[in-house]
């Protein structure tokens, strides 16, 4: 009797391979806009006048559940694309790894030190930010009063150290768990089937509109953000942009303890 070895199938790309298409990449950006944009524009003006709780805390509450809300959505992704959440299989997929060198795709313990050139650069533009900013003053009429996180440096909250613990949760969502995570993570590795080289700057493009809670701020995301996605993609890593965001983060938590501790005040 004649036994014939069985043919192995074709290899075929894993999940964690292939690439999104342009209705993914924008069904995505939709699922995390979508529902910061309604917690914005239409929960908050509905409750800021039905409780005791500050306009601006109550803004900052809703922004930071709607990044909670991202965190869930990337898990989601990830556990229907890997099938785990175990993360040795988590890390690769979501650039959570070492940079590489830009030409040889390897490995690149000395590529940290890009961090710091790249810093000047995020540096240099959120100054020329600042600098634009009159130019885009006129947008400033679109922005609800209680909207602006400055406006929460008041003597009201002298003493109120809970407000440090929402300003730790903020910064775990918005900056490392939150926007981070689903953009730079998620998104930006799967792109480069849809936009080629040019997937860093389309993947900051979503990340501006994204922000349609702040629609005033845009011209100024644009500009000041474009560093996160760029050295993300170029060292393939997500912590060169959590790094860069992160900045934004220590200098809201340092002003938020500035008002808790009273220091601002005295």
């Amino acid at each position: 009797m004649t036994t014939y070895a069985e043919t192995p199938p074709p290899p075929t790309a894993s999940n964690s391979d292939c690439q999104y298409t342009v209705q993914q990449v924008l069904g995505i950006w939709a699922a995390a806009t979508i529902p910061m944009a309604a917690l914005a524009w239409i929960v908050w003006p509905s409750l800021r006048n039905g409780t005791d709780l500050n306009p601006g805390m109550l803004y900052w509450l809703l922004m930071v559940t709607g990044m909670m809300w991202q965190f869930v959505l990337a898990v989601v992704i990830l556990h229907r694309e890997l099938g785990t959440l175990r993360w040795s299989v988590v890390a690769p997929r979501i650039w959570a790894q070492q940079p590489r060198n830009p030409r040889t795709g390897l490995r690149s313990p000395r590529s940290w030190w890009a961090i710091l050139p790249i810093t000047a650069l995020f540096a240099a533009l959120t100054l020329t930010g600042d600098l634009l900013a009159p130019v885009f003053d006129g947008l400033g009429w679109i922005a609800p009063a209680g909207t602006e996180l400055r406006q929460l440096a008041s003597p009201e909250f002298e003493g109120q150290w809970w407000i440090l613990g929402v300003a730790l949760v903020s910064f775990a969502f918005n900056y490392v768990l939150g926007e981070e995570l689903l953009f730079r993570g998620v998104l930006l590795p799967k792109m480069r089937g849809v936009f080629g080289k040019w997937d860093w700057l389309a993947n900051n493009a979503l990340f501006t509109a994204y922000h349609l809670h702040k629609i005033w701020a845009l011209p100024l995301i644009f500009l000041t953000s474009l560093p996160f996605s760029w050295a993300a993609r170029r060292y393939r890593t997500i912590w060169f942009s959590i790094i860069l965001h992160s900045i934004e983060g220590v200098v809201v938590f340092v002003m938020i303890y500035a008002v808790v501790s009273g220091i601002l005040f005295a």
